[in-house]
């Protein structure tokens, strides 16, 4: 076997461990003993796998500071007290709180990232669909669509996006531009063939009412830290600055604010935090990296150079290979390759951009599609859900196509 098709080889089955989690040891162990093997097997060396996970600082710093920010407002009852608010403006009907959930869904991945939606809104949504006495999964798949869909409102709105445009994010005022209708037509398409396609369990009536919680002095807290990190990261995002270091640092000061209020040890809420996913994220860096050694990131830039002269067919023909691409080797190491693809090729903004909807979209097509819904089925479990590949799919499969096709179009119409 060559070395290219070793860390192939390698990645598919580091990604394919992460989701059926052999011998229930957690995704993180298997994202890390992927590196650790690519590394044994001296398809990348210790110098440059070091170098790989580095690449990831602002990232780390990222999904860190977003992390600590999630979890303050689910221990001071902010998602709890947005949820119960949800059914209570439904009003008995299934259908109206399909809509508000959805709405809040998009709402927490534009402002805190896909990632906060599938650990912090998906169990939330869980005890709603309960305490109003409905079935749970149309409002289950809400939280993981929505979450990848939503995902490039904003650059913050998924690490995969910091990790795609590295030092050449957009600033905020082109990436709305840019991007903006395709994101308003994704969210359209998807919220239709998922309304579509759940409209079985959507039908009939549910619990009226609920208690809405009281939102204490620490959510209030909470919800301004929420606020302000959303305004520093706008503003950082509308410099062209990194989005790492502010996240991090509001993040922190929004957890330390809530606990010098209440007094308390800050071991608890720490302990809380789901770090496994930073190994997890490292460990896909360095198989990444090990795949550009291989030369994947230089046979790609080639194909791109030969599809440059129809830009337009090239842009997506890229996102739709993107997307399906994210659902084999999920979308964090896809767009880390297509980064490095990009940069190498010189390519044009159309082309970024349509890779960029293809790694945010692309991955409602399965559950392997993206760290979101990996956390998300990691969540599931935790609540004594369970969802199959297979019917994850047959959802997708309805949903991701024309959506992706959606926002490619709404690009091209775009120009530039």
């Amino acid at each position: 076997m060559t070395g290219d098709a070793a860390v192939w080889l390698i990645a598919l089955a580091t990604v394919a461990a992460m989701i059926g989690r052999p011998f229930r040891l957690p995704e993180y162990v298997w994202a890390l003993a992927g590196a650790a093997l690519a590394i044994l097997a001296g398809l990348i060396s210790p110098r440059l796998a070091w170098a790989g996970v580095l690449q990831g600082d602002n990232v780390y710093m990222f999904l860190a500071g977003m992390m600590l920010l999630s979890e303050t407002a689910r221990r001071e009852g902010v998602f709890d007290w947005v949820a119960a608010l949800a059914v209570d403006w439904a009003r008995g009907s299934r259908t109206r709180l399909f809509a508000l959930v959805f709405g809040v869904g998009v709402l927490v991945t534009a402002f805190l990232s896909n990632d906060a939606t599938a650990v912090v809104l998906t169990p939330a949504v869980l005890a709603v669909a309960r305490a109003a006495k409905a079935p749970a999964r149309p409002y289950l798949i809400v939280c993981a669509m929505v979450a990848n869909t939503a995902s490039f409102i904003l650059p913050i709105s998924n690490p995969a996006n910091l990790v795609l445009y590295q030092d050449q994010m957009p600033s905020l005022v082109h990436w709305l531009l840019r991007l903006g209708p395709s994101s308003a037509s994704a969210l359209a398409v998807t919220f239709l063939m998922l309304r579509w396609t759940e409209r079985g369990d959507l039908t009939g009536e549910m619990a009226a009412r609920m208690a809405v919680p009281r939102l204490g002095p620490g959510g209030w807290t909470a919800l301004i830290g929420l606020c302000v990190t959303c305004a520093g990261l706008m503003i950082a995002s509308g410099l062209g600055a990194p989005l790492g270091p502010p996240t991090l640092a509001l993040g922190a000061a929004t957890a330390a604010a809530t606990l010098i209020r209440r007094r308390e040890s800050p071991l608890p809420l720490v302990g809380a935090v789901h770090w496994s996913i930073l190994p997890l994220v490292a460990g896909l860096f360095v198989l990444v990296e090990a795949l550009q050694q291989g030369g994947a990131a230089q046979a790609l830039a080639q194909g791109l150079d030969a599809a440059s002269a129809h830009d337009g067919l090239a842009a997506g023909a890229t996102g739709i290979l993107v997307a399906l691409a994210d659902n084999l080797a999920n979308n964090l190491p896809v767009g880390l390759l297509m980064s490095k693809t990009l940069n190498a090729a010189h390519a044009a903004p159309r082309l970024i951009d349509s890779a960029l909807i293809g790694v945010d979209v692309g991955p409602n097509l399965s559950i392997t599609g993206s760290l979101a819904t990996i956390l998300w089925l990691t969540i599931l479990r935790k609540e004594g859900q369970e969802m199959s590949y297979a019917r994850f799919f047959a959802i997708g499969a309805r949903v991701m196509p024309p959506a992706l096709l959606a926002a490619l179009a709404a690009r091209a119409l775009v120009g530039g």
